[in-house]
């Protein structure tokens, strides 16, 4: 199969952006993809959008897009699929390109929070769980992760402050990031005093919910421009999976089956083992999601997920590591942009230029996004190609 290469990346600073619109967003983000892939011209554009048509009082999301980014007259699909829009706006450009079909992809993730404040906010995110059993139930994604928290921690005898780890990890990475909402460091004993949001879940095992904007362009190698500078990073693996939309029909709850299908699925694709992964950037939007994200890939057995995260395994400088540029804690939460703000960020670790959140030789990184409680899972594996 050709290689698909990430040929441009653009994102937005991420925060409340209260003065900026969906378009003016997502225009910023394709401006410097653009830019940085020296001018290439997509056919397609795959916008992922996550609650656009709730908080923003607009669907089409794709065309509007297009349309204020002078692209009127190609392709504009908007992808919608919960907390993984953007993951599965990155598969379906991804498969353009490698289909042949598509020489040059745009893929945009682009979400707007502050469109809507209170509990307007709360309800728009109720309805990517099941509306029928869960969301009439008043139950919204912070309340069914703290139920999960609550019963993983009883199950696995996890203390207090098992899942600290994470918190202090993501916002210890999120220091160096210029484009990350919360950009300071906490230590343990602020993790102990935050205010409970769900009884066990703190402030600091939930992502913060934010606007903002990525985007990356897809090529295959040979279409590059012939002064292309950047080094080269391409999508080596892509992997998808679904799983019951209600929490309670699986068969187990505490090990989420999608991530460990999708990861699956791009491993093989690439014919990569674990131990050739050089970081991972989970989906970190809860504390608990990361814990068994590790478990369903197989960094960890189950249960012991936490545990990665508590001896400093995650780190930078550890066997795994995670949230490399502050994953969603630090970065924010930003719906529907999330995934390709994993594939920008992957992206610049891969291309060597993270800076002071470099990871050491990093030549393979997975990032998975999920949708709800791993309802939805795409995987993708990012490898670092050698300059011919």
């Amino acid at each position: 199969m050709t290689d698909v290469v990430i040929a441009g990346i653009g994102q937005t600073e991420v925060g409340e952006h209260w003065d900026i619109g969906l378009r003016d967003l997502a225009y910023a983000a394709i401006h410097d993809a653009v830019e940085d892939a020296g001018g290439l011209k997509p056919q397609s554009l795959f916008v992922g959008n996550m609650l656009a048509p709730n908080l923003s009082r607009q669907a089409h999301v794709a065309v509007l897009v297009a349309d204020f980014a002078g692209l009127n007259g190609i392709e504009a699909v908007t992808v919608e699929a919960a907390g993984a829009s953007g993951g599965a706006a990155l598969r379906q450009g991804y498969l353009a390109v490698a289909s042949g079909f598509v020489d040059v992809a745009l893929v945009v993730g682009v979400e707007k929070f502050t469109d809507k404040v209170g509990a307007g906010v709360d309800e728009a995110l109720a309805t990517t769980g099941d509306a029928d059993f869960e969301a009439v139930q008043g139950v919204t994604p912070a309340a069914q992760a703290a139920l999960l928290m609550k019963r993983y921690m009883h199950e696995y005898e996890v203390p207090a402050d098992g899942f600290a780890g994470f918190a202090l990890t993501a916002h210890a990475n999120g220091v160096a990031n210029k484009n990350a909402m919360f950009r300071k460091a906490i230590k343990a004993e602020v993790y102990a005093k935050a205010e409970m949001v769900s009884d066990p879940l703190n402030m600091f095992d939930m992502a913060p919910n934010a606007d903002g904007a990525a985007a990356v362009l897809l090529t295959r190698r040979e279409l590059l421009p012939s002064n292309y500078k950047n080094p080269l990073v391409k999508v080596a693996g892509s992997g998808a999976s679904s799983d019951t939309l209600a929490l309670h029909d699986r068969k187990d709850m505490l090990f989420f089956d999608t991530a460990h299908i999708s990861a699956g699925k791009a491993m093989k694709q690439v014919g990569l083992t674990l131990d050739g992964i050089d970081f991972f950037e989970y989906h970190d939007m809860f504390s608990i999601f990361a814990a068994l994200q590790l478990e369903a890939v197989g960094f960890a057995i189950k249960g012991s997920g936490w545990k990665l995260a508590a001896d400093g395994s995650i780190g930078l400088k550890g066997s795994i590591p995670c949230a490399t540029m502050g994953g969603m804690k630090a970065r924010g939460f930003t719906g529907g942009a999330a995934g390709v703000y994993q594939a920008v960020e992957a992206t610049i670790q891969l291309r060597g230029q993270a800076e002071a959140n470099q990871v050491r030789d990093a030549r393979f990184g997975l990032i998975q996004s999920l949708g709800g409680p791993a309802s939805t899972s795409v995987s993708h594996i990012l490898q670092r190609l050698d300059q011919d």
